[in-house]
């Protein structure tokens, strides 16, 4: 589907029972092009003969093959490997909704299906695999500029090698950190920073409250714009506090501290920026209640050794974090009311002369094996400096 067509988008709905069938054409004909399977032959014949869908609703009990054979099938297409596909089925244990997004799903729906929820998964999925191949197209773009401009400047390659080295160096850089900790980085050492390495960081893992519902219940547009609010408001205090962003992963957000530069308390460091985020998202609440929107943020802070670096492979690496101590802090974060920030023992510890925090008892935490004490931070007290220890 063009990102400029008027056409409607279509639709392919796949169910053996004739009455399934009708009710979801009924809900769906009067914003999109509708198509029709009664079995997973007929689907497969119909989603790779020609033009394929725009999007597939799939149930998974049929009489010749299995909705989960069709998908599998489909997704090995490289013709159909790209369009969204919702499960629409009686079928709701938690092994089968697994099943069905490990095989490449991107939603699943329980019947009795609700028309309302059909329509917003269906006008969501499709927004989302729209902008995805708009993204591709930008991106193929820049990389047929990038071409060109490399063809342009090949007799070049020699005499700005040593400039072209710093700037792929900067590039990658400030993917992670602040400009202020790039400038640090690039003066003080020759050696790479998103080498492996071992160290002692402060995790901090925060997501909203709500987030389902309001994703389930709102237009695409809207949820874009209140993660793009969201994002843009707290990646701003990432960088005020010197923290590094590990990763957003759509409502939640990933964040440490200790490195690459060394803080002299950094799970201090991490609680203020926690306090702040908490102070600024009450900001972003307030517009939202006025449009109808019941978000709140859980935050959750851990303290441990990790493994720190880069991640990932040629062309797309991730600056990544492994240990304990993230799992800790996202555990932390997900028992944390809305409005709460939530702290391991050992961060408790760190900040007990600058904030004053409550115990909640022990915690049974998924992953570990013994209960874990939380406490709840309550205020804060004086700040630190925030300048680094070398």
């Amino acid at each position: 589907m063009s990102a400029f067509s008027n056409i409607k988008p279509v639709v392919l709905i796949v169910d053996d029972a004739v009455a399934n069938v009708e009710l979801l054409v009924d809900i769906l004909k009067a914003d999109y092009q509708t198509k029709v399977a009664t079995n997973g032959q007929k689907a497969l014949q119909l989603a790779t003969f020609g033009e394929p869908p725009d999007l597939i609703l799939l149930d998974i009990m049929m009489p010749d093959i299995s909705g989960y054979q069709v998908c599998e099938q489909l997704k090995a297409n490289p013709l159909t490997h790209d369009v969204p596909i919702i499960f629409v089925t009686a079928m709701g244990e938690v092994d089968d909704e697994t099943k069905a997004f490990a095989l490449g799903a991107v939603d699943y729906v329980t019947k009795p299906i609700s028309p309302t929820v059909v329509r917003a998964r269906v006008k969501t999925h499709l927004a989302l695999a729209l902008h995805a191949r708009e993204q591709q197209r930008l991106l193929s773009q820049l990389e047929a500029q990038a071409r060109q401009l490399s063809d342009l400047n090949r007799t070049l390659e020699e005499r700005v090698a040593i400039a072209v080295d710093k700037i792929e160096k900067l590039s990658r850089l400030k993917r992670f950190f602040s400009p202020s900790v790039v400038d640090m980085l690039l003066a003080s050492s020759d050696e790479d920073p998103l080498r492996s390495h071992r160290r002692e960081v402060t995790a901090v893992f925060l997501d909203l409250r709500g987030f389902t519902a309001f994703t389930e219940s709102s237009d695409p547009e809207d949820v874009m714009q209140v993660l793009g609010e969201y994002h843009e408001s707290m990646g701003g205090l990432v960088v005020e506090f010197d923290g590094t962003l590990e990763r957003f992963a759509g409502d939640g957000i990933m964040i440490f501290f200790n490195d690459p530069v060394v803080l002299d308390n950094p799970a201090w460091m991490a609680v203020q920026m926690a306090i702040a985020m908490q102070q600024r998202f009450q900001t972003l609440v307030h517009g939202w209640e006025s449009r109808g929107f019941a978000l709140s943020m859980g935050i959750g802070v851990a303290q441990g050794y990790a493994t720190i670096g880069a991640i990932g492979f040629e062309g797309r690496r991730d600056y990544g974090v492994i240990g304990t101590v993230t799992n800790l802090a996202a555990r932390l974060c997900d028992k944390a009311i809305g409005g709460q920030i939530l702290v391991s023992q050992r961060v408790r510890a760190s900040v007990s002369e600058f904030a004053e925090t409550e115990s909640i008892g022990t915690l049974e935490l998924k992953g570990f094996r013994l209960p874990v004490p939380a406490f709840a931070v309550l205020r804060g007290h004086q700040p630190v400096s925030r300048s680094a220890a070398h």
